[in-house]
């Protein structure tokens, strides 16, 4: 169509223009330095982390808070943050499931437990109720059973109430 191949040349024409602009030097930069130097430490400790185990939103946030030194402006975090949400680093989603699954398996957590861990990591509940869908009932009875048969081998004598 002809109006697509105008707007697609009046595109190209405003690209080629910004692009001159910023190559001599009077454009807008492409990056701010200065913010990307500020950035840089925060953004290298989130890497850092999310390199360990996938984080949740929350739990990212909190980390990077903890970190800033006195005067740092905590709307670097959020920029932070921002940042990985973007490129998919961070996933509350992701990291639900994973957590549920990996905790369920290995570590034999309840659906109590792990529902109360995703809360403390700062996970919505919705999305926590979801990640729990795939623990069967199964595979919760098999816990709870694991459960009491520890309990009871701990149990020395017999409660003065169950006395016959």
């Amino acid at each position: 169509m002809p109006g697509d191949d105008t707007g697609r040349t009046d595109r190209l024409e405003r690209l080629r223009a910004a692009i001159e602009a910023v190559q001599s030097g009077g454009g807008e930069p492409l990056v701010d330095e200065l913010a990307e130097e500020r950035l840089a430490p925060l953004t290298a400790k989130a890497n850092r982390l999310i390199e360990q185990r996938d984080r949740s939103v929350a739990e990212l946030r909190r980390r990077l808070t903890d970190s800033l030194d006195e005067g740092d402006d905590p709307a670097l975090v959020e920029a932070v943050i921002d940042r990985c949400l973007r490129a998919g680093m961070l996933d509350d989603a992701r990291f639900a499931h994973e957590w549920v699954r990996q905790r369920a398996a290995n570590q034999r957590k309840s659906v109590a437990v792990l529902r109360r861990e995703l809360r403390e990591k700062g996970v919505a509940a919705p999305v926590i109720e979801e990640a729990l869908e795939q623990v069967s009932e199964a595979d919760q009875d098999r816990v709870l059973g694991e459960l009491v048969t520890k309990k009871a081998g701990t149990v020395k004598t017999v409660p003065a109430d169950r006395r016959g």
